[in-house]
């Protein structure tokens, strides 16, 4: 059961949506809406921005009452240092906080079942116990490909000890995350860029030639004529991916390719907020400013989901 779930774990470790063949391997922060941010014509984009694409399709179903009670539970959840004000740098992290919770729920899923002596943490050993000890006590004999296993456990082992940043050999949570999203740590970077190039690098070169950046992509069956998106990749590695023009891509170049520098919307929202809310312009928000602005922030919005005030880690 657990090699089954290797494909995700090992390989990908993340959320699969379907995407155009020439984005799968690249990384892009997801947007805070699907909205336009235009406040001339609503505050779906801001909604959206501070919950959570789920939990902001839902509107208006409590009393001005009941939302004042709960908005103000929320801003104590926010409010981190307890000084009665949202600074934007609390601001910043509860709305990168909604924006990664499909990233939380999917560590939630697979935390206990790792955790075997239930001790908050999760060690190297209990992860390859858990997922390869079955089919390690028989070295693999009973699998058709059991050099690819062999290669599983080895990157997955490499990857842990990436994410287990003290080394000891134990992964917090944080570490599990990272373990498993690696793609969402700046110091998993590398790891993301290696097992890009292992993926696609057929030769074994350590490169990626453009042969194999268009095989991963794309295969031609029974004559299938090549689509117009194919010729246009070629353009794309000979003039922007292959920045030296060697003919290959290196991690420099995979880097580039695959996890783009990219605007942090959450930061511009949280300053969007701030401005649009701050009215005595000290820089943070007060209980009172916040509530003055019910019309902007849509309290109702914001409270109709228990869960938001009632869980722990939020």
């Amino acid at each position: 059961m657990q090699l089954l779930l290797l494909g995700t774990l090992a390989l990908f470790a993340g959320v699969t949506v379907a995407v155009p063949a020439q984005e799968k391997r690249v990384h892009h922060k997801p947007d805070l809406s699907d909205h336009a941010h235009d406040d001339a014509h609503g505050f779906q984009y801001d909604h959206e921005a501070f919950l959570g694409k789920e939990e902001a399709k839902t509107f208006d179903q409590l009393s001005p009452e009941e939302s004042k009670e709960r908005l103000g539970k929320i801003v104590d959840k926010i409010d981190t240092d307890k000084d009665g004000f949202v600074s934007h740098a609390e601001l910043h992290h509860w709305i990168k906080h909604r924006q990664r919770r499909y990233i939380e729920e999917n560590v939630d899923k697979h935390w206990k079942e790792y955790d075997q002596n239930k001790d908050g943490k999760i060690g190297w050993t209990e992860y390859k116990n858990t997922t390869y000890g079955y089919y390690m006590d028989v070295e693999f004999d009973d699998i058709d490909d059991k050099a690819s296993y062999k290669a599983m456990l080895t990157r997955d082992e490499r990857r842990f000890n990436s994410a287990d940043r003290d080394g000891d050999g134990i992964a917090t949570r944080e570490e599990f995350t990272a373990f498993l999203h690696p793609e969402e740590f700046d110091y998993m970077r590398h790891i993301v860029i290696q097992e890009t190039i292992e993926d696609i690098d057929k030769n074994g070169d350590g490169k990626i030639d453009l042969q194999e950046y268009i095989g991963d992509m794309f295969t031609p069956e029974n004559g299938e004529n090549e689509p117009d998106w194919v010729t246009k990749e070629k353009k794309h590695f000979s003039e922007f991916r292959d920045m030296n023009k060697d003919g290959f891509l290196d991690a420099n170049e995979v880097s580039h390719w695959i996890l783009p520098g990219e605007v942090d919307h959450a930061d511009n929202e949280a300053r969007h907020l701030i401005h649009e809310t701050d009215k005595d312009n000290d820089g943070r928000l007060s209980i009172s400013e916040i509530m003055d602005r019910m019309d902007f922030i849509k309290v109702s919005t914001i409270t109709d989901f228990g869960t938001l005030v009632d869980h722990d880690e939020l």
